[in-house]
Order: structure tokens, then sequence, then C-alpha cells
């Protein structure tokens, strides 16, 4: 592939744009699996949202975790995000505090990331006099009272999503989600995985179905995160049927990519508002924004980031169809995916669960999860029954991994709580309400007392 400064010279063209998704592909012993979760901070005592600024805002707790390693990440003057040894903590727009965690070979070694994360951010909040709690969406905060973080994207973003969706600011402000990013060895592969998770994604969204409250009350959803996604923005969300049909393949993700309107490119430190233009003007250094400019493959990189189905592809692939949650599902969600995603027999049994479901299969199970989680049907089964399957596929996958830890157990040690959720069919979210309409006598603000990490 040629460097990028010899692309910016010529126009990319499409084996460059696929180029760049295949060079992802790696051989097995080489795989690795990256955990992330955003988390909501609050004020302890008023439950209040945390600004960037101030001497106990999102800035100084930034500062005070450097004592542990970490390197800042500036935007110009303004501090927006760590690093150290291949992680990052950074800043979503309504201030969610966010560990994007290095390549790792085994779930032990993610849920020790996880833990001392979780210690370290605990260390300095303390002193800070604020909390952290993983829900799939602010159980109390009006859009109005969320803060917003000073990042160059997010002013572009905010600009943008309204003309696109009723619900885009919603997704940027008051969700938190749990992901993982896992390797694919081929082409053939990643389309074996895509194919397998994209349909199988509704499932895990009910699984950590953990969001039933907007502001203070009940909102007849379990995932109000995932109603979210449904009118946030069409051109860049959504269960992709593409990805089913035959001969998809990198290119086919990049006509795709090529084709969903842009957000910005970014120059130095400095973000330059495209929203809504074309990649494929950009490429033919036809925006008026950048004159005489062309798309290098790190715009292309760039863009694929503004990409938000429920499945990404970019050198990897990345789960994005979970609630935020509890410290037992950060590392159970990595978990439940690397079980179906390196096991050969477990990728095939999880195929079989899904291969006959159709378009109109798919999309009612996409549908039906956020309101009815477990109790969703899909191709004459329950989500619950489906779960239970998929769950104890990842873990059969998980024992013939067979990786252990000090104490000799092997990573089905993080599966337990999946595995009572699937056989119990009641999701976090209805344990929430439950609590909400007995101990909680109403006050869904509890949760922060109850759930804080």
């Amino acid at each position: 592939m040629a460097d990028t400064a010899s692309l910016q010279e010529r126009p990319l063209t499409l084996d460059d744009l696929t180029a760049y998704f295949a060079r992802g592909s790696k051989p097995k012993d080489q795989f690795r699996v990256g955990a992330e979760h955003e988390k909501f901070g609050f004020y302890l005592g008023s439950h209040e949202p945390v600004p960037y600024y101030g001497d106990k805002g999102i800035h100084a707790l930034l500062t005070g975790l450097q004592r542990f390693g970490w390197t800042p990440v500036m935007e110009g003057e303004v501090m927006i995000g760590l690093e150290r040894n291949g992680a990052n903590v950074s800043l979503e727009p309504g201030g969610q505090f966010e560990l994007s965690g290095a390549p790792l070979l085994t779930m032990h070694d993610i849920c020790q990331e996880t833990g001392q994360h979780l210690d370290e951010v605990k260390t300095v909040a303390d002193e800070l006099g604020l909390g952290f709690m993983g829900l799939g969406f602010s159980p109390v905060w009006k859009r109005e009272e969320v803060p917003v973080m000073p990042k160059g994207r997010y002013v572009i973003m905010r600009n943008y999503m309204p003309k696109v969706g009723g619900l885009g600011l919603d997704m940027m402000l008051r969700t938190c989600t749990v992901q993982a990013n896992l390797d694919f060895s081929s082409e053939a592969d990643m389309v074996a995985k895509f194919r397998m998770s994209l349909a199988l994604q509704p499932i895990v969204t009910a699984l950590f179905a953990n969001s039933p409250f907007t502001e203070g009350k009940p909102n007849g959803f379990l995932s109000s995160r995932a109603n979210v996604w449904t009118d946030t923005d069409a051109d860049r969300t959504g269960l992709l049927d593409f990805v089913f049909e035959d001969g998809f393949d990198f290119e086919r993700y990049a006509r795709y990519a090529l084709d969903v309107p842009m957000y910005f490119a970014k120059r130095g430190d400095r973000y330059i508002d495209l929203a809504g233009r074309s990649f494929r003007d950009f490429i033919d250094g036809r925006i008026d924004e950048l004159p005489g400019e062309r798309a290098s493959i790190k715009d292309w990189a760039d863009h694929t980031t503004t990409l938000l189905p429920e499945v990404r592809l970019k050198t990897y692939l990345e789960m994005r169809g979970a609630d935020a949650g509890p410290w037992s599902s950060l590392c159970a969600l990595p978990a439940l995916w690397t079980g179906v995603f390196y096991d050969d027999a477990a990728l095939a049994a999880a195929w079989d669960l899904c291969k006959d479901w159709t378009s109109e299969d798919r999309a009612g199970l996409r549908r039906d999860v956020p309101r009815l989680g477990l109790k969703a049907q899909v191709a004459g089964r329950s989500a619950q029954d489906v779960a239970r399957d998929f769950v104890a596929i990842a873990k059969a996958g998980l024992k013939n991994r067979a990786y252990m830890n000090g104490g000799f157990l092997d990573e089905t040690i993080y599966m337990g709580e999946l595995e009572e959720i699937a056989d119990s069919g009641i999701t976090p979210a209805e344990r929430l309400l439950e609590l909400y309409n007995t101990r909680w006598a109403g006050d869904a603000g509890r949760v922060f007392e109850d759930f804080a990490y």
C-alpha cells in the first residue's frame, strides 16, 4: 500500500480504501481483545452531572489521574484524554468517562485492566467528591442539564444531529455503553464474524439491557439506549442488510462508508466542519473548506470512526450493542464475544443460531428488544431461548481457549452473571424497575447510591 503522503498527491482509489480494512487481517496467534466502557460521573450527594472546568470538574479528574503514569492527550490547549501503555481514557460529549483498553490476550488481563482503572478513578474521584456509575441511559438528568465537553468534533456533531434524527443529542449526551473490539484472520473470517455478530447483536442488547429510566421515571423501555439509536442518523446506524448479501467483502463495506455523509476533517488540532458533505467529493479535491486538498488515508480512517452501526468494521470488528452496567458486566461483554469469535466451533454454532433469519426477522428483533428485552421473539423462538444457547456457546468457546488465571480458573468465570440473566429471562433493567417500585419508593435517584462503582 502506498504511503499517506503519496496518496494525498493523487485521488484515493477504491482499492486504497478497501486495503485500509484488509490490513487488519492477522494470524490467529496475534488475536487480541480490546474492551471499552463508558460511565456517568456525578457529584456525590447532589447527583448532578460533572462539568469539564472547575476545581472538582473533569479536567481536575484527568489531572489527578496522571499520578498513575497516564500522559495527557491534548487538543490545542485543552486536555481531552489520557494514554498509557496502549490504553486511553477519553471523554464522550456529555462528560461520560471512557476507558478504551489496550489490546490484550485474555479476559483475565482485561478484567485486571478494568479493575485497575476503576480503582484509580475512584481514588481521585473520592478526593473531588465525585462518583461514577454504569447505566445505558442517564436516569434523571434532562438533556439541557448535561455539560458539553470542549472537543472540536462534538461541536460539529451537536450542530448536525438535529438535522438527521430526533434523538442524536441524547445519544451524545445521555448514553453509555460497554464494547469489545475483536480481530479477524482474513476477509472470509471477517465476513463470517460480521454476519454472526450483527445478527445476534440485539440478543446481546437484551442481555445487557440496563436503561429503564428517563428524567426520573420509567420510560417504557428496558434499553432506552438501544431505542435512541433507532432515531439518531439513519445514514450511519442500523443493522446493514448488505452484510448478509452474497459477495459481501471489504470492498462492499468501503462502498457503504463512501456513501455515508461526512462529519469533519481534522487538520492538526483543528476540526473542519464538513457535516453532510460527500467523501467522494473530498477524494476529488472538491471541498470548498479545504481548497485544493484531497482526502488522505488518515482522513478515511477518521471518517470510518463516524459510522455508527451496531457492528462497526475498522481494522477490527467493534461490538456496539450493549448498555453500560455494573463492574461485572464490563468483563462479561468482552468475554461473551471472545468466546464466540476466537473458537471455530463456537463461531459456527453461533452462526447456526441465526443463519436462517430473514431481514424481516433481524429487523423485528432489533425493533422489539429495546422494549421487551428477552421476551422479544425471532423466527419462532424467544430472545431468551436464543440468549441461553448463545451464552452456552460462548462459555464453551472460552473453555476451549483454556486460559487460566493465577487461581487456575479459566475465562468462563466471567460468564456467571450472563448465565443467570439468560436462564431467568430477567434483564438488569427489570431488576432496577423492581427496586424502583419497592425499596426505592419511586425514587430513581437511588440508583446513584446503590449502583455506583
